[in-house]
């Protein structure tokens, strides 16, 4: 593992909040990475992570290729690590839904996705208490305050693993509402969006 991996650039406490802001974006466009890993502005910080390992990369595919097949007809696509772009700032979702054509959805600087038009999100959440942190928690009030429909995250460290379906943002509350936690083995369907009736079951999650 390199020096680079997980590390986060931290800001002072007492920046002011646009200052902060306007630091960490223009930063983190300027950020030049090695191949094999990823940088993202999360909760004030940069957070810069390598990518998944083997059971991710083959989890995220199963769903790229399923979700391909499940929206074919519906004008909307998975995308694999696309930037997702929020009142400047940018994350990487492992997958993320939106309209096949990315010209309906540009940012503001031509960088990646609007999170307005983006109706669902997931995680395959990765070992270690840094990653499951992140993922669960942090990402969570991230996705929730940019008024993202569905975060879906595949957690294969909850209990013998589960899908987690998180829906009904609250911006101000910087959380979702509804929480549906669904074990390995049964499966987790998608109640609303583009992706609507869509199961991760164990075809998905199998080791």
């Amino acid at each position: 593992m390199t020096a680079l991996a997980h590390e986060v650039i931290p800001v002072a406490d007492d920046e002011p909040v646009a200052d902060l802001d306007t630091f960490l974006w223009e930063t983190w466009k300027a950020m030049d990475l090695p191949e094999g890993y990823r940088a993202e502005i999360i909760e004030g910080s940069i957070e810069v992570s390598p990518t998944g390992n083997r059971r991710h990369t083959i989890v995220i595919n199963r769903l790229r290729r399923a979700l391909d097949a499940h929206l074919a007809d519906s004008g909307h696509a998975p995308f694999q690590d696309a930037n997702l772009m929020h009142r400047r700032k940018g994350w990487i979702p492992d997958l993320l839904i939106a309209p096949a054509d990315l010209d309906e959805v540009p940012d503001e600087e031509g960088l990646g996705i609007d999170a307005a038009g983006v109706s669902a999100v997931v995680e395959v959440v990765s070992p270690g208490r840094r990653n499951q942190e992140r993922d669960r928690i942090r990402k969570r009030r991230e996705y929730a305050r940019a008024g993202i429909p569905l975060y879906v995250l595949v957690d294969d460290f909850d209990g013998d693993g589960a899908v987690v379906l998180l829906s009904s943002p609250a911006t101000e509350k910087e959380d979702y509402l509804d929480e549906h936690r669904v074990p390995y083995g049964t499966d987790a369907v998608i109640p609303s969006g583009p992706a609507k009736g869509f199961a991760i079951g164990a075809a998905i999650t199998a080791p």
